[in-house]
């Protein structure tokens, strides 16, 4: 049973801005990433934004992000990997599985994966330039009764320096 036509929101997160692979080549977040990504979680949590569910592509800079956001948005749950968010991935199957999804979520992935994958939901097409993401960036859309998707707003971190 698909649950298209009940409504949630999706909020999609670019990981905070990463240490340079010469530097690391495990790229975790910068102190600068760091900072940003938890000025985006107080604030989020200051506005009553909650979820059930963190999600990541598994990458360390993003499971970094998902956990200082989980830590905020669901202190009972913990951020937890998926496949399907690495930069390169398609987008069809993440699509397939949010239609299914009932709770709101947060998913914590990288460029282009990220653009393209907002563009598919709330367009129809992937290749769609709909929002411009920067690390720490991060889009609310809402799926509403009809099951369509909806850009409900859109943060970046230069907005909490």
């Amino acid at each position: 049973m698909s649950n298209r036509g009940l409504p949630m929101k999706l909020y999609l997160v670019q990981h905070g801005e990463a240490l340079p692979k010469e530097d690391d080549p495990a790229r975790p977040l910068s102190e600068k990433g760091q900072a940003d990504v938890r000025r985006l979680a107080a604030f989020l949590g200051h506005a009553d934004i909650s979820v059930t569910c963190v999600l990541h592509s598994g990458k360390r800079r993003a499971q970094e992000t998902a956990e200082l956001l989980a830590a905020v948005l669901a202190p009972d749950h913990t951020a937890e990997p998926i496949s399907g968010l690495a930069p390169t991935d398609p987008v069809e199957p993440v699509v397939e599985q949010i239609t299914d999804w009932e709770n709101d979520t947060v998913l914590v992935g990288h460029l282009p994966f990220m653009g393209r994958l907002v563009a598919r939901l709330v367009t129809g097409r992937e290749d769609d330039g709909v929002a411009t993401f920067q690390p720490g960036s991060t889009i609310c859309l809402e799926r509403g009764e009809t099951g369509s998707w909806t850009i409900n707003w859109m943060l970046r971190p230069v907005l909490f320096a």
